[in-house]
């Protein structure tokens, strides 16, 4: 079975699915689709309106939509236009900081474009139950509903150095102010203390101390704290505080 790619020990663990029948509810944030066809369009509009949220399909003229209207996330088929549409996306003045789902690729696919700051991707074929638990991880950034410690969905890539072992590479998942959670090839554990660096769209590569808080070997993901002495750390603060306000 194909899941959707988030965190489950901290987007998505132990998220019951809603119910099929949508809840009446106000729609308070709506989500571009790009380059979808049936069903996948009717499967993904279903889903997210369960959560209050609309969905409107766009096939053409994307830079014209983005400056006429406002969206708060969208969906991008990861082929061989998404590079164009992201780089659309990520340069408009009214739509920089939607967040972005990729749609069909692997997180391995959606790293070729980590620097236009991929958030989650909804595998293909598409599964109910997958799509309904990411669009659940991710609803409240959509709908600008944060948290006090709220956790960025976002793929990209990251270095890792172990103090004990050799650097290797490995994909975020989401990311907050206190630290990240991990996709790791390599195993890791907990209290291992770690350097890891990366770069996120107007973020410039930074590196920080961490140490692993958790770590499941069977899925390679691992989650780790940033170290509280470590300055660096002000500066993922401070994107993560643009961001959000943006």
């Amino acid at each position: 079975m194909h899941d959707a790619t988030v965190m489950e020990n901290s987007l998505g663990a132990g998220l019951a699915l809603v119910p099929s029948t949508p809840p009446t509810r106000k729609t308070t944030a709506l989500v571009a689709l790009l380059d979808t066809h049936e069903p996948v369009r009717s499967l993904l509009g279903d889903c997210f309106r369960q959560f209050g949220i609309e969905t409107t399909a766009l096939a053409s003229d994307l830079s014209n939509h983005l400056t006429k209207r406002k969206f708060d996330a969208c969906v991008v088929r990861l082929g061989p236009a998404a590079e164009h549409v992201l780089h659309s996306v990520r340069t408009s003045n009214s739509n920089s900081r939607m967040i972005i789902y990729g749609l069909g690729g692997s997180a391995q696919e959606a790293l070729r474009f980590s620097k236009y700051g991929i958030n989650a991707v909804f595998h293909e074929p598409l599964e109910r139950s997958a799509t309904l638990k990411l669009v659940r991880a991710t609803r409240t950034l959509v709908l600008h509903e944060f948290r006090r410690y709220v956790r960025i969905p976002v793929i990209t890539e990251v270095s890792v150095v172990p103090a004990q072992g050799s650097q290797f590479s490995a994909t975020s998942h989401d990311l907050s102010c206190g630290g990240m959670s991990l996709r790791s090839p390599q195993p890791l554990s907990s209290g291992q203390s770690v350097e890891v660096s990366f770069a996120l769209l107007t973020l410039p590569r930074v590196w920080v101390r961490g140490t692993v808080s958790w770590a499941n070997r069977s899925r390679q993901t691992v989650g780790m704290h940033f170290d509280p002495a470590d300055e660096r750390r002000l500066r993922i603060k401070d994107w993560i505080d643009a961001y959000l306000e943006g």
